[in-house]
């Protein structure tokens, strides 16, 4: 397999570019005996018989022999180069379905896997049974017309040579029996123009990444020989070492003629591949260093129908008196709330509780149906609500660069769920969290702007966020937003917690989308904790949901005349909440949270109101402190973990969405907040599921020049390429195989050469696109911003109406008080 490997083209040239280096770049200084090729070292052990000697000396046979260890020693390292190219999945550039015109002129749908350097088919990607490896360093690739739907390609060796390699990733000689495929060409079409035309860029772009990938082979850290080399120490290599290290069962005599010359190379390849079956043994895996995280205790489900909270009378002169600092409609992000009604722990924490039933999420993963994936995301979202802890306590507001980690563990897939979050902002209060199971193919991002709002007999909590759950082997994207907390019975009533506003789940990909309604109790009679909503595609609605979300939940399907229970709280589902797990608290730095509001926590379990007081405001001293502090040096806050997008919103800095490889990876693990992967091989993390977004993101420099060059090359010479409109019928190729003629061949060239003024016309057209889609841009920004003011004007407008109904209904109320006293009193 070596013999046909893209390691051959190492030196060549492309396109006169920086990727040039070859070999000779590499090479150790002059003083090293070692690497050269065979006829070389024939030529240099043969000056004794130049000086007339008859026999070879010693000198010279040490030579050859270390000439020959080392040749092996290369040969080898350049298969397992090559195998480990052709096995490895993180180094697939593309995959995906296309069609195949074989022989006799018929199509055939292949599994076509594109890797630098190669074209690896296969009969399908289930089975995986492998068809054949195109070579692609010695082939050319152009654009086809044909008569069929899609867009046609071809693929051929411009020396009418065969383009296929003699063996397969896995060493089969014989590939799947198929249809007969031509020998030094293959014509393969894919279903859309936009999608042949990506395979045509990723052809090109895998042409020249085979240079780069040689060169990064050349050097391998673990051979003790490049490592002297890297160092800059000549020290050369004992051949006796190496010998022994290679060829210790080989009992080798000396040789001093030619026959036995040829007897050895024999040998020498043998035991070549011997060596190399040895060398495709599992790497050793490495230990690494992983966060110690324990199972926390039991927690507080409630039971209650309604969460509810009856205040004291000590504490019901604090509540008068924080009236008196707020008016109806004041945001409380800034209004200091008493102690006793702290839940103790942190909002970072409290934001862990939607992901008990996170493996829901990865049933829903596997799931091959996009409406039944919808529906198992829902019920996962109805999952996070149903605990309702005793008592009504707002959880501790978060400090800047405060962080909180744990993780769940899956009995059923051996999977585990880590959960990492941080406060990037105080003023205004933003939360960001990232929760990540590779292994099961999902990972949510998210960062929440919590709001909150007095009305006189109630306050309302708002998180203002969209967070993405994503389906890594799918590349699905489902944004998320949550409802609002309701609490009422601040002046009169019983203070009730509950949940109301509109939210939505919606997939783009898939077109499906779920429309929740979380209503509030009405003023008179009505039930609490009602939810509504349908499951749409696109605007038909498919199913209607309603029920009670701490309770039942029904769903009745369109062509249906029966509802079904959709979503039921029951002890089953309570008692398959998965186990947390949290870092212990001596192993926890100072700024997460259960170390960090420690000391009020202790307080709040003893009932001591003041000194939880007290350190409360230790805490938000400081948290002062720091910021002022960084405005008089004119700085802002970096947070450790996160950073901000092109959109202004917080992702993960150490996200990977590159899809779990079972051949590759071997797990997921936490470090010191940082979510990482072991695997057998040095794989880089993808920050994007999305090729075209990748190419985007790399294409500076001389990565844009190898991925943008070729693309305008190829655009100028179709200008003169002629349309032919679909038909029915069978493809006429109008682009004649080897053999055939065609009057038209001459008119038609794979790179037509554009003159300059065509050149300066498509770079003119390019720039003009690219202005017309930044006006676009900035239009459709515009116009979000627009739409964002009339919805915050119209929920002012719908909050101002509730404020003046409150103020209304404690009007009337006060005044039937007075009317009924007055009456008995009369």
């Amino acid at each position: 397999m070596s013999d046909v490997s893209p390691s051959n083209s190492t030196g060549a040239v492309v396109n006169g570019d920086s990727f040039s280096m070859g070999k000779q770049d590499l090479l150790p200084p002059a003083s090293f005996q070692g690497h050269r090729s065979h006829s070389e070292g024939k030529l240099n052990s043969s000056t004794d018989y130049q000086s007339g000697s008859t026999t070879p000396t010693k000198h010279a046979t040490n030579d050859y022999k270390k000439q020959r260890v080392l040749y092996q020693k290369e040969k080898k390292k350049e298969k397992i180069a090559i195998k480990a190219l052709l096995t490895d999945p993180s180094e697939s550039i593309m995959e995906d379905h296309l069609k195949v015109r074989g022989t006799l002129r018929g199509w055939t749908k292949f599994w076509c896997k594109l890797k630098p350097g190669w074209l690896v088919i296969y009969k399908s990607q289930k089975h995986g049974h492998w068809v054949g490896s195109i070579l692609l360093t010695n082939c050319e690739i152009i654009e086809r017309p044909s008569k069929k739907d899609g867009f046609c390609f071809k693929i051929f060796h411009p020396l009418d040579q065969s383009i296929w390699a003699t063996k397969g990733p896995k060493g089969e000689t014989v590939g799947a029996i198929t249809q007969p495929l031509p020998s030094g060409y293959l014509i393969f079409r894919a279903y859309t123009e936009e999608s042949g035309r990506l395979w045509m860029d990723a052809l090109e772009v895998a042409q020249r990444c085979c240079n780069l990938l040689n060169k990064k082979n050349e050097l391998d850290p673990s051979d003790e020989m490049w490592q002297s080399w890297s160092t800059g120490k000549d020290e050369p290599i004992e051949p006796e070492k190496i010998e022994k290290e290679h060829f210790e069962d080989l009992d080798e005599p000396e040789m001093d003629t030619e026959d036995k010359d040829r007897d050895e190379d024999s040998k020498s390849e043998s035991e070549s591949e011997i060596e190399e079956t040895a060398s495709s043994s599992p790497p050793t895996i490495h230990e690494v260093k992983k966060t110690n995280y324990q199972p926390t205790n039991e927690e507080d489900l409630g039971q209650d129908t309604s969460q509810t909270e009856t205040l004291g009378e000590e504490n019901k002169g604090l509540i008068w008196g924080l009236m008196k600092q707020v008016r109806p409609g004041m945001d409380l992000s800034k209004v200091v709330l008493p102690t006793f009604i702290l839940e103790p722990r942190s909002f970072l924490d409290k934001l862990s509780d939607f992901y008990f039933h996170a493996d829901m999420l990865s049933e829903a993963v596997v799931e091959e149906n996009a409406f039944l994936r919808m529906k198992k995301v829902v019920q996962w979202y109805m999952s996070g609500f149903y605990k309702k802890p005793k008592g009504l306590k707002k959880p501790y507001n978060p400090i800047i660069g405060e962080t909180f980690r744990c993780m769940w563990t899956h009995p059923k897939t051996e999977s585990k769920t880590y959960y990492i979050a941080e406060q990037v902002s105080h003023h205004p209060p933003i939360s960001a969290f990232y929760v990540s199971n590779r292994k099961d193919g999902y990972s949510i991002s998210c960062s929440i702007l919590a709001k909150s709002k007095f009305y006189g007999n109630s306050v309302s909590a708002f998180m203002e966020s969209e967070g993405k759950l994503t389906f890594l082997q799918r590349g699905e994207d489902y944004l998320v937003t949550m409802p609002y907390a309701n609490c009422k019975g601040i002046l009169y009533g019983t203070l009730t917690m509950e949940y109301g506003g509109k939210v939505y789940i919606d997939c783009a990909k898939t077109g499906y989308k779920a429309d929740l309604e979380f209503k509030l109790k009405p003023f008179f009679g009505g039930e609490s904790n009602c939810v509504t909503g349908k499951i749409k595609f696109g605007e038909k609605t498919l199913a209607s949901l309603d029920g009670r979300w701490d309770d039942k939940v029904f769903i009745k399907e369109k062509n249906s005349e029966h509802q079904e229970v959709f979503w039921e709280v029951t002890p089953a589902v309570r008692n398959s909440r998965l186990s947390r797990s949290t870092v212990p608290l001596t192993e926890q730095v100072d700024m997460e949270s259960e170390k960090l509001w420690s000391k009020c926590t202790a307080a709040l379990s003893k009932n001591d109101v003041h000194d939880a007081t007290n350190e409360k405001f230790i805490l938000e001293e400081e948290q002062r402190r720091g910021h002022r502090e960084r405005k008089a040096r004119n700085e802002d806050w970096v947070p450790k973990l996160f950073e901000q997008d092109h959109e202004g919103g917080w992702v993960y800095i150490h996200r990977d969405h590159r899809p779990w490889d079972p051949l590759e990876d071997i797990e997921e693990y936490e470090h010191q907040g940082i979510i990482k992967t072991s695997t057998k091989h040095p794989t880089a993390p993808v920050r994007s599921v999305s090729i075209i977004s990748l190419q985007h993101k790399n294409g500076r420099g001389q990565g844009g020049q190898v991925a943008t060059e070729p693309a305008k090359k190829r655009k100028l010479s179709q200008r003169g390429a002629p349309t032919v409109a679909a038909s029915s019928g069978d493809s006429n190729c109008s682009t004649p195989e080897p053999g055939e003629s065609d009057p038209s061949d001459k008119d038609q060239s794979p790179r037509s050469s554009a003159d300059s003024k065509e050149e300066e016309a498509a770079v003119m057209a390019r720039h003009g696109l690219h202005d017309g889609q930044h006006r676009l841009e900035e239009e459709l920004r515009a116009i979000n911003t627009n739409l964002g003011a009339l919805l915050r004007a119209q929920r002012d407008t719908s909050e101002a109406l509730r404020e003046r109904r409150d103020w209304l209904t404690f009007s009337i109320l006060f005044l039937l008080g007075q009317i009924i006293i007055g009456y008995l009193f009369r």
